[in-house]
Parts: structure tokens; sequence; C-alpha cells
């Protein structure tokens, strides 16, 4: 047996593994994670981690002899990002929050008689050690199963759990998209892969926290899903934004590692998902990276502001836009999206390539065409739109200016944006504060497939230049 000697920050970790192995699949399998958002397939490079002193590709790595590998992983760090009333851990009106993002998990503790969040935590999803977007985990579960993917979420929803100090187990509510609603719940996803993508549930489901290896957690309640591509987090959204007023529409744009829109007004609701891929949460950006400490997270005039303040890590998706409007204003890259010098450093180090920028027109002219798509199949035009709510994490330091001068966003819509925080979790504890209602429009939902729609893939061309 080989000896694989693994330093974690200040701790160090002791594996056995046979020769032969890849070395992936040793830490993986010892509890260590490793971003690998093109799910093990050598393409991107984001698993690179230091072995016996040299950089390699542990996804790629073959074990033959003893090993030493550093790990570095400040995405998978603990956030605390809300205190707003003292903690009283004696209180009998507390629940758990959580919104189950693909490639971020935020978990708070509410006080449902006063209708507010006590704290909320957050870590990176270690599932993104099996790709960083809903199909690689999909294909993956087709693969190997679920039991893998499950875990991985279970483990850190523990790790989070385990930071609130509780008493007494609590109820948890949960939204998050219809597949990662199903990998929580341990089902099988892999139908939603093929068509005609037909989910094993819809509805709210419950079941006992000690029945998913939950601690801390007395019973488990998900909010439902609208369509097999639009969830429990636009639905929680919803039931976080207003509705507008009688004869006009609003708009929430939950923009994440997938982009779910809808449109809606009091009585009716159109809604669809954008195969935008993980550009904005920086998976497949060549110096991409979540919003931690060490992303620059704007851009502007040629200065980056790196969160934490310190030097920059990477690029996450607000500094993103920002430094593509930078590069078209500065004619750097021009309206096809040619950039003449390959590649641009924004810092010490960190840049964008021409890759990174094609990458960025997919995602973008997704986002904007099916924006273009749902206002048809409504029959809404721009004056009708009251306010544009857009969310996420993401939606933290949200330039619309960027947004629009990228062609994310119509120009019509800029002066009506508005940003909504994380809208899934919001309304997720209004869910639990408020008796497990949701706006009755919800019912009456049209999901519009954009891969059956004509006109999308004209919109998507037309809508890819800059």
């Amino acid at each position: 047996m080989l000896e694989i000697r693994i330093i974690d920050r200040n701790k160090t970790t002791t594996l056995t593994a046979e020769s032969g192995a890849r070395l992936s699949d040793i830490l993986t399998d010892g509890g260590f994670f490793v971003d690998m958002p093109c799910g093990a397939n050598g393409k991107c490079g984001k698993c690179a981690l230091t072995v016996n002193g040299k950089k390699e590709r542990v996804c790629r790595y073959i074990v033959n002899d003893d090993i030493t590998v550093v790990l570095n992983n400040p995405e998978n760090s603990v956030d605390g990002v809300c205190d707003e009333i003292p903690f009283d851990a004696d209180k009998k009106d507390l629940c758990l929050a959580l919104d189950l993002g693909t490639t971020t998990l935020a978990l708070a503790l509410v006080s449902t008689g006063d209708g507010k969040t006590v704290k909320t935590l957050s870590r990176s999803n270690s599932q993104r050690m099996f790709g960083a977007d809903i199909m690689a985990r999909i294909e993956f579960c087709r693969k190997n199963g679920v039991s893998k993917l499950q875990s991985a979420v279970i483990n850190d929803i523990n790790r989070l759990t385990a930071l609130f100090n509780l008493k007494a187990p609590l109820p948890l509510y949960v939204a998050g998209n219809t597949t990662m609603l199903h990998i929580f719940f341990g089902v099988d996803c892999s139908c939603l892969g093929t068509a005609p993508y037909t989910p094993v549930f819809l509805h709210s489901k419950m079941a006992r926290g000690a029945s998913l290896g939950l601690n801390g957690v007395s019973e488990v309640i998900s909010l439902p899903c609208i369509s097999a591509f639009a969830g429990a987090d636009i639905a929680a959204g919803l039931n976080f934004v207003p509705a507008p007023p009688a004869g006009r529409y609003n708009m929430l744009i939950d923009l994440g590692t997938n982009a779910e829109i809808a449109l809606f007004n009091g009585s009716s609701l159109f809604c669809t998902s954008a195969a935008a891929g993980p550009c904005f949460e920086g998976a497949n950006i060549s110096c991409g990276m979540s919003a931690v400490e060490g992303a620059v997270y704007s851009y502007k005039s040629g200065r980056a502001q790196v969160i934490g303040g310190g030097l920059a890590r990477g690029i996450c998706g607000t500094g993103l836009i920002d430094a593509v409007a930078f590069l078209l204003d500065e004619k750097i890259v021009d309206r096809t999206g040619f950039m003449s010098c390959g590649e641009y450093e924004i810092a010490n180090g960190i840049y964008l390539s021409q890759e990174d920028i094609r990458q960025f027109q997919t995602a973008k002219s997704a986002v904007f065409s099916a924006i273009r798509i749902l206002m048809k199949s409504a029959g809404a035009t721009f004056d009708e739109i009251k306010t544009v709510y857009v969310s996420g994490g993401f939606s933290q330091g949200f330039n619309v200016e960027s947004a629009v001068r990228t062609g994310l966003l119509p120009s019509q819509l800029g002066a009506k944006c508005l940003t909504a925080g994380n809208s899934s979790l919001q309304g997720t504890v209004k869910y639990a504060c408020e008796g497990e209602k949701l706006p009755g429009f919800i019912d009456a939902a049209q999901y519009i497939d954009l891969a059956a729609d004509a006109e999308f893939s004209k919109e998507f061309i037309a809508n890819m230049g800059f």
C-alpha cells in the first residue's frame, strides 16, 4: 500500500491507496473537497494541486509512489453573512431554512415567531467535485448512482448546522432546483438528463432528518417545484419578491449556475430556464472562482476591487461582467467578441482569455434571449414591466450598467432593475414563518421550454454579439 500524505492548512492527514489509483478518487473517498468543474474530464485544470512540490491535475494523476499533497480550498470556507437579532438557543420557535444551490449552500437559523433570520451561514457545495453544473451531476448520477452526490451535500449541511450549537433538533425547510432536491432526498435524478425530462416528484416532500443523515434536524420540508427545470428555488423567490400593480408585470431573474427567469402578474406566471452554464459562478472561466475572499468582484476604470481587500486569486461573476464591459469600452474586445491581444490581465496574474470571452458570450446570449422569448410568450411589452428583480448570491455587487453594456440584459430594463439578494433563501424563510403558503399564481405557471421554441435559436444567434 502507498502512503498519501495530505496537508490541509495546518492539519496533516495520511491515507493509504493501491498503486494505480487516481488521486482525485483517493481524495474524494477520503472526504476531501476537490474542485473539478468539468466533472473530472481533464479539461478545466482547476483541480490542480501541489503534489510532491509540483502542480498536477489530480483527476489525471495516477499514484504509483508515496506522495505529499497540499490542499488549499478557501472556496469551501464558511461565511457568516447575517446577524439580525440576538441568538437565544432556548427559543422555542426556531427552525432552519436552506437554499440548496448548485454552487453554494446558504443555511439560515430562523425565529418563526419574529419572522426574522437570526443568522445565516454559507459554504461551497462539495458536489462541485463531481461537476460544476446540473447536467454534469445528472450524468454522474446516471453512471455512479446518487449516493456520493447525496453524501457530499448532507455532509456540507451538517458542517453548517453544527456551527449553530443547537440544543435540540429543528425543522429544516429547503428550496433548490429540481435536480438538487432529487439528489438531496436520495432520488435518482438521471431521468432529468434525457427527454421527456420527467421528474420523479415536483410536490413538496417531507422526510425525517435522521433518515437523510442530517444532524440537528427533526424533519425536512421542501418547497414544491414548478417543473423539471424551474425548481423550488424560483418558487421561493416568487414568494419573496412583491407582485406588480394591476395591469403590469414584474420579472425575477435568478442568476446562478443555471439562470431561471419568471415573468408574472397577479394571476399568471410564465417561467423558463436558460442553459447559461456555470460561467457566472466562475467554473469555466480561466481564473474564475466563486464570490469568496480573494475574488475580483468589481472592475471599474481598469481597477480591480477584491473581496476581503487582499491580493486577487481569481474573478467572480460580477467582476467578470464589469471586466467584459471595460474591455468593450476600451475596444480591446470588439462587437464580435474578438480579443486582439489574446488575453488581458485584470490583476496580478488574473486574466481573461479569448475563450473566456466566448464563454461569456454564450451565457449572456442565453439569458438575454430567454428574456425575449418569455416576454413574447406572455405578450408583454417593456413598458408593461414595472420591476426586474435580479437575485442570487451573484446579485451582490451586480452592476446594472455593465450588464446592459455587455448585452446580458436588454437596455429597456436597465432602469427597472433592483437586486434582491438571495431571494430563494428569503422566500424559504417566509414560507416557514407564514404557514407554508405560496402565491396562488404559481399553480398556474406556464413553463416555456426554450429547446422546443423555434424562435429561441434565432434569438440566441442574433444576441451573441456585443
